[in-house]
């Protein structure tokens, strides 16, 4: 089955929450136990790898893959699959080859452990560095780690925002593990090493296309009547509107009457740190009603054309004053709506630099059936994004116009300095700490 859907959405988001079917044979013993990988399993990552190969090679947006001799590398991976010690190794094979594009939003996602691990905490970019900003109550996170704490080193890799994604994906998609340690520096300097256990919840395992349609439906209705940590919120101070937008995931009457709460107000503060992307139509509504006049958005590149993405203005859109607030972890669709505002000088951009994962894609959905279901996914660019000043955000992110970031003592504290900044350029006082406390973070359900 494929899924077509069109987004502008970065790994990311992806990497936490996709495609949740559980299979029992992803769940492996450690190597020291198995040599190489059976013949059974080594069929299943043969496949995956082929399923790789095709749909990168029919839907790429670049059918000459940048240069990459794409059925070379093909040839030398499938060569590797008979090294492998498990299917969590076999898994790092497909993804190792993915990487040979070089592109964010090209990805693979495997199919789910029959034990799942939530972690507790929450790792965010501040710049170069990772800090832990969430730890979930009840968790072992909660008497061991601290908001603020600087994450020097996770399970002895040094953490930084080059190999942040990659480090991420790793251990939270690819080879997922019950406890893993971490080397922290307090805000006063202090370094300590703790070992975090993750919750683990057994899946069920899922032996029939029927059984597997049905959990994904029910998984689906579950996800959209618990959508809190990713709803949009507004408040209202004076004569500005805060608008958190966690995700491009707005249906126009949402966005409608958002737009009627903002136009009650000379400032909008757009607020989309930590918004990984989303829906393309979501951006193009949004631009459309900031805007009195069609803006393109950029040129989407394609394997059969470049076409401008356009944002069609809406009747009396917000002509007041907009402050965009952006950080490390601003993907995609949010990157393009900040650096729109920037070209068409719209506003301000402030806070840090954006992740720099700007594609667009469409996720492909693939099992094969054995004793049980082995379904996975790829998420494959099918457009480049070439802004209206000729360069793409990809890798380079939005650098903001005031770089402002928190310090791990904010951090620690439920300070917002970046919020309150904001909101004093708009005219009014925002104590940091009472920032801080405006939108709370919200878990997403076990």
């Amino acid at each position: 089955m494929k899924n077509r859907c069109e987004t502008l959405a970065i790994a990311g988001l992806l990497m936490w929450v996709l495609f949740a079917v559980p299979v029992a044979r992803a769940q492996q013993p450690p190597a020291q136990q198995q040599t190489v990988l059976t013949k059974d399993e080594q069929y299943q990552i043969s496949g995956i790898l082929r399923d790789a190969y095709n749909d990168v090679k029919k839907y790429y947006y670049d059918p000459k893959m940048h240069g990459l001799d794409w059925d070379a590398r093909y040839k030398q991976y499938t060569a590797k699959i008979g090294t492998m010690h498990n299917l969590g190794e076999g898994f790092r094979l497909v993804t190792a080859f993915l990487s040979g594009l070089k592109d964010s939003h090209v990805f693979f996602m495997p199919p789910e452990r029959s034990n799942h691990y939530y972690p507790g905490y929450k790792i965010e970019l501040v710049g170069n560095d990772g800090f832990i900003t969430q730890i979930r109550p009840g968790s072992d996170a909660q008497s061991k780690l601290h908001n603020g704490d600087m994450v020097v080193k996770h399970t002895g890799y040094n953490l930084n925002r080059e190999d942040f994604y990659d480090l991420r994906h790793y251990y939270s998609t690819l080879a997922p593990r019950p406890a893993v340690e971490l080397v922290l520096r307090s805000p006063e300097g202090a370094e300590r090493t703790v070992v975090v256990n993750s919750r683990v919840k057994v899946g069920k395992v899922l032996y029939s296309y029927e059984e597997t349609s049905n959990y994904i439906d029910d998984q689906d209705r579950k996800s959209e009547l618990s959508n809190d940590a990713t709803r949009s919120r507004i408040a209202e101070r004076g004569d500005v509107a805060i608008w958190k937008l966690q995700q491009f995931n707005l249906d126009d009457g949402e966005i409608i009457r958002t737009f009627r709460i903002v136009d009650k107000h000379k400032t909008l503060i757009l607020d989309l740190r930590g918004n990984p992307g989303g829906a393309v139509d979501t951006l193009k509504m949004i631009v459309g009603s900031l805007f009195d006049k069609d803006i393109k958005i950029a040129d989407r590149v394609t394997r059969e054309n470049t076409k401008p993405m356009l944002a069609t203005h809406r009747g009396n859109p917000f002509d007041g004053k907009i402050i965009v607030l952006v950080d490390a972890s601003s993907a995609s669709a949010a990157e393009l709506l900040a650096r729109v505002i920037q070209l068409e000088h719209r506003g301000t951009v402030i806070g840090d630099k954006t992740s720099g994962a700007v594609m667009e894609a469409r996720r492909y959905d693939e099992t094969q059936q054995g004793g049980t279901i082995f379904a996975y996914e790829f998420s494959i660019t099918d457009a480049d994004l070439i802004m209206s000043d000729g360069h793409s955000l990809e890798k380079t992110g939005v650098t903001p116009d005031e770089l402002l970031l928190p310090t791990g003592a904010d951090l620690a504290a439920g300070r917002d300095p970046v919020l309150a900044h904001a909101a004093e350029r708009a005219g009014i006082k925002l104590d940091p700490a009472e920032a801080g406390k405006m939108f709370p973070y919200v878990w997403p359900p076990i």
